[in-house]
């Protein structure tokens, strides 16, 4: 089986528009100078819009680890605490991030496909005094559970102490509204809900986060990682190289052109492009006897997570939709792997062609291995 014929049903990366993959070949384009920073501040204020911020933007070249080890690393010093939101896999990764930079985590967990609870988070930080951040993934995505941001920042914001949040698979596929629910520093990629290919971490940075920032002045945990060496560069050679190193300029032709396309839309015509797949997908798989892991009401419509029919073994419906049918869809991770298999409505996922593909390679497979009652 070629790659090229493999159709990405995963929560990312994606499978991305013409438009951006004619971007991403485009011939390479210097990281600096006037020609270069009309393109790039474009497509910064294209992400402003999709962000809902007036405030800092960067484009953090890496994956969103870099955008969230930057953020853990320059919001507090070794020793100090941070309290981290866990109810599945990558909310522990975030509190082994923040253990790397020698941080104290503190947690606040739920069960798989629970939500996060506010009040807890409130409980804890008064408490705590002396927590210096709250840590928290707006989608889980391996569970699909969609947590509540909003919520959760009002109480920080309260509370004075700054949030960082895990946008990395909700941003452009969700609201989410930097400056209106007060989210210090947002962190995401442009390979998922944005339709591109990896390589770029946008991280929003507010002022209480550059308060605190400021206040702590050097935490000597690395340069290209600390957003005040981003903010420096961005102040001082804002008008040829706004950025401490070197920018992959087709990444962000990509992003343009990935972003006009979403904005000439609208953001609310994409959220419910995703909301119509996953709609579909789930409305079909519930009535062929597949279960959803989590309440619908919290789960986000960029992941569809179920558990078979009794008798249906999920890692083979996944190899014989990769082999027969060229879908790949996900399986669970840790405790859920060859439990449940998540299915990503995110780029030209989304699309009516791939949801019928998949739905009509799930029946096929179906009829050739019937689930067994009871």
């Amino acid at each position: 089986m070629s790659d090229e014929t493999t159709y990405l049903m995963i929560p990312g990366p994606v499978d991305a528009e013409d438009d951006v993959l004619e971007a991403m070949s485009h011939r390479v384009l210097p990281h600096y100078g006037g020609p270069w920073l009309e393109i790039y501040n474009q497509a910064v204020d294209g992400l402003r819009q999709v962000f809902g911020t007036e405030g800092d933007l960067f484009l953090m070249t890496g994956p969103g680890t870099a955008g969230l080890e930057a953020a853990l690393g320059s919001l507090a010093y070794t020793g100090e605490k941070v309290l981290v939101a866990q109810n599945g896999f990558f909310g522990q990764r975030l509190g082994t991030v923040a253990r790397a930079y020698g941080l104290d985590v503190r947690t606040v967990e739920a069960p798989l496909g629970e939500l996060i609870d506010p009040q807890a988070i409130k409980r804890r930080l008064a408490a705590e005094p002396d927590i210096q951040a709250v840590v928290v993934v707006h989608l889980e995505t391996s569970t699909g559970v969609l947590n509540p941001v909003q919520e959760i920042a009002a109480i920080t914001g309260e509370a004075g102490v700054p949030i960082i949040v895990d946008a990395v698979s909700s941003l452009g596929g969700v609201p989410l509204r930097v400056d209106d629910w007060g989210l210090d520093v947002c962190v995401s990629v442009i390979n998922k809900c944005l339709g591109c290919p990896p390589g770029i971490a946008p991280i929003s940075v507010s002022e209480r986060a550059w308060a605190q920032i400021e206040r702590k002045g050097d935490r000597n945990h690395g340069w290209y990682l600390n957003l005040g060496v981003w903010k420096q560069y961005a102040r001082d050679w804002g008008d040829w190289h706004p950025y401490p190193t070197s920018m992959p300029t087709n990444n962000v032709l990509a992003l343009l052109a990935s972003l006009r396309r979403i904005l000439a839309q609208g953001l609310e015509a994409q959220y419910e492009r995703h909301a119509r797949a996953a709609a579909q997908v789930r409305q079909t798989l519930n009535a062929w006897g597949f279960t959803s892991f989590a309440p619908e009401a919290h789960s986000s419509p960029l992941i569809t997570a179920v558990y078979p029919p009794p008798g249906v073994d999920i890692e083979d419906l996944r190899r014989y939709l990769l082999a027969k049918r060229q879908i790949m869809v996900s399986g669970g991770l840790q405790d859920l792997r060859g439990k449940i298999m998540r299915v990503g409505h995110i780029g030209k996922a989304a699309s009516d062609e791939y949801v019928q593909r998949l739905l009509e390679g799930i029946e096929a497979y179906l009829r050739l291995s019937p689930p067994r009652s009871g």
